[in-house]
């Protein structure tokens, strides 16, 4: 089994959270690291139908646990009802929970809170360049994407298929969270599209035939079951007009493409620099998360079309990605400008397919892509 950078508490002293995307590991990690707990499986049918149906169940069969036992609670949003009696076994009893999910969608509507605060939160991604190590090989991650089974595998397409289909039957339909699950597939692919780019919601209600309201609410939906994440436009003290529209990227460049019906993506194509920006986003959303770093990320654009792909923190740190091995002038202008409009700025990366880092006169740095991920995850980027 290939080490995980989260690192969870050998011995929890309080319960928490574990979110991520379907099949992205979390409850491989958990069994890893805690082969004692005692587990409650709710992906089993017959389990949340005794839950669903009785969840007082659960407090009956934890009543001889002793103060400080850990329990595993995967998929937890299926049985939302279910966190009345965590919380209260987790207040009169001393318990511990380890509770797993990969959407907050329903817990959220039943239970706001989210017990209170009484349980910390944590997320798990898809692979990551530093839990690989020498099996890390960009090529394979732009096509096959991050989830550990996709990765993984030679020929991941029939696994991608499936994938989306269990989350339209099984995140999508089985919960009601849309009522026209077709309409739903096709804004899946839509989304896809637009990969990386600018929301725009009225283009995107267009051509999936629903409202600008419903396709917002479809992105949210993205959202509550991880599939995707915006990304918000950086605007602190602007002296030029900027965007202000958010961007979106799927959390799984694998499922992208499939949705996408791309080909295999060769270095130094457009498709393989929009799947490599999505992958960079990946590795710098995972090493925030499981370093626990403040800074947001963010992109710039000015009205002209001149833009920066992420900006980390309040101007710390600007990133733009490039899937050429011969960077030149054209290259760095947003780089450039947003050196202009925030003098302060720290560094100034330009994160490419270049075979070695070079430092320009200008002080932007030209780094390749292994060589970036591996000050990344040494702490020494941002």
């Amino acid at each position: 089994m290939i080490a995980r950078a989260l690192h969870l508490p050998a011995r929890p002293a309080e319960s928490f959270f574990l979110w991520g995307p379907r099949q992205v590991g979390k409850s491989s990690l958990l069994s890893a690291t805690y082969p004692d707990a005692r587990t409650v499986d709710l992906l089993r049918t017959d389990e949340s139908t005794r839950y669903l149906r009785e969840p007082s169940l659960l407090r009956d069969e934890l009543r001889d646990a002793p103060a400080g036992t850990l329990v595993v609670v995967d998929e937890v949003q299926k049985v939302p009802a279910l966190l009345d009696e965590v919380h209260w076994l987790i207040e009169k009893r001393g318990l511990c929970f380890a509770l797993c999910g990969s959407s907050a969608r329903k817990v959220r509507r039943g239970h706001a809170n989210l017990l209170g605060g009484r349980a910390v939160r944590h997320e798990l991604f898809g692979f990551v360049s530093h839990e690989l190590g020498e099996q890390f090989d960009l090529v394979r991650m732009v096509n096959h994407g991050t989830l550990p089974r996709h990765y993984l595998h030679d020929r991941p397409a029939k696994r991608l298929q499936a994938y989306v289909d269990d989350y339209l039957k099984e995140e999508i339909a089985a919960e009601a969270l849309v009522r026209n699950v077709p309409a739903f597939a096709g804004f899946l692919r839509a989304a896809a599209i637009g990969d990386t780019e600018m929301v725009n919601y009225q283009n995107i209600a267009r051509e999936c035939g629903v409202s600008s309201v419903t396709a917002k609410e479809h992105y949210s939906i993205l959202e509550d079951t991880l599939l995707g994440r915006y990304v918000p436009a950086f605007t602190a003290r602007p002296k030029r007009r900027a965007i202000l529209a958010p961007k979106f990227y799927f959390a799984d460049v694998g499922v992208v493409n499939h949705l996408t019906k791309r080909s295999a993506l060769a270095p130094g194509s457009e498709l393989f620099g929009k799947a490599l920006e999505n992958v960079v986003l990946h590795e710098l959303r995972a090493y925030r998360s499981y370093r626990e770093r403040p800074w947001d990320i963010a992109y710039w654009r000015l009205a002209s079309g001149i833009e920066v792909d992420f900006v980390l923190g309040d101007a710390e740190v600007a990133i733009e990605v490039k899937s050429t091995t011969a960077v030149a002038t054209q290259h760095l202008n947003g780089l450039g400008e947003f050196a202009t409009e925030y003098p302060e700025v720290r560094r100034r990366i330009c994160v490419c397919l270049e075979p070695r880092r070079r430092l320009l006169v200008s002080g932007i740095e030209v780094l390749p892509v292994p060589e970036f991920f591996r000050q990344l995850w040494a702490g020494t980027i941002a």
